[in-house]
């Protein structure tokens, strides 16, 4: 089945509650109206109140019962601003706190997710990944088994599903960092459906070149056998081995991933995210992501190249970790 008929029917009767803290973006409140008439998120938008009455108009959109907030002008500031201080724990001021909330929208947004009055949010059509992550890593925070957070990307083609990681966050990851992320990744594609096979790729497969670059990996996989030894994990290996099964059979023969990956994980920040969208320009793929992974609430970043539809589909995933934690 596709991903996202599968999602809808795990969201069905459910009304997450998703935040949207870019409600004067058309492409975002289009998802939203979208995502309210199929009723699998209930969307809390976050806009300037003329902009956003605007584009309503405009566009004759039908909005009945969906929750719109302009964060300049929300009645319980108050409580949002104490609920920020107490968690920056002496890190911002209650003036900054208060400012901040009133003037930037993601990190009102995030603090409705830590307050409990949204269950995860979606921005990034039109702000930067930095932009985005920044609030939920102050605020929502990592759970605590892990350090660092990591940007996994859903490849879909018909019934097809690949994972990339880390094509949004960490530019050049340790092996520790790359052994964490396949962790991570491994509970993101079950979470989804996905039996994972991961593969560390590389330049070389199986020693067939020698650098510090392929000394990473290769320490990447020792520490993920070591610390995660239930993974069915391998590497290093070339993409073509990894996923092309006769490939995989010259290149890595006695691997229990090499031709039958289908969660890639990047030695790099650059080859990830050229990866990726390679495989979505090219490949003809829907890219879903970066998906936020590891933060105690799912807060999660699309691209500002993003339609309509990436929205809506970000959402619903969201709504599934969401239900998921």
């Amino acid at each position: 089945m596709y991903l996202f008929d599968e999602l809808k029917q795990k969201l069905e009767n459910k009304r997450i509650k998703i935040v949207f803290p870019e409600g004067h973006d058309i492409r975002v409140l289009s998802a939203c109206v979208d995502l309210h008439k199929d009723g699998y998120v209930d969307p809390i938008v976050v806009g300037n109140r003329e902009a956003v009455t605007k584009l309503i108009s405009e566009n004759q959109f039908d909005v009945k019962g969906m929750t719109f907030i302009d964060n300049e002008h929300y009645d319980d500031i108050e409580s949002l601003v104490k609920l920020f201080v107490e968690r920056r724990a002496g890190k911002i001021s209650e003036y900054d706190a208060r400012r901040l909330l009133l003037t930037n929208k993601n990190y009102f947004g995030t603090m409705l997710v830590y307050a409990g009055k949204a269950d995860g949010l979606v921005s990034g059509a039109d702000n930067s990944t930095g932009d985005t992550i920044r609030p939920g890593l102050q605020i929502i925070k990592m759970k605590p088994s892990y350090k660092r957070t990591s940007g996994i990307f859903f490849l879909v083609k018909g019934e097809e599903r690949l994972l990339m990681a880390d094509c949004g966050i960490n530019i050049n990851p340790t092996a520790e960092d790359l052994a964490e992320t396949a962790c991570i990744t491994d509970t993101t594609a079950r979470q989804f459906g996905i039996d994972p096979k991961i593969a560390l790729l590389s330049f070389s497969t199986k020693g067939s070149a020698k650098s510090e670059e392929t000394e990473k990996v290769i320490k990447a996989l020792e520490i993920a056998k070591e610390k995660y030894p239930d993974l069915c994990i391998d590497g290093e290996l070339q993409f073509d081995a990894a996923y092309v099964p006769d490939v995989a059979k010259k290149k890595a023969p006695n691997s229990a991933v090499a031709g039958k990956a289908n969660a890639f994980i990047f030695p790099t920040l650059d080859s990830g995210n050229i990866g990726y969208k390679i495989a979505q320009r090219l490949g003809g793929y829907e890219a879903v992501g970066p998906v936020l992974q590891g933060l105690n609430k799912p807060v999660n970043d699309l691209s500002r190249g993003c339609n309509q539809q990436d929205v809506y589909n970000l959402a619903l995933i969201t709504a599934v970790q969401a239900m998921e934690d």
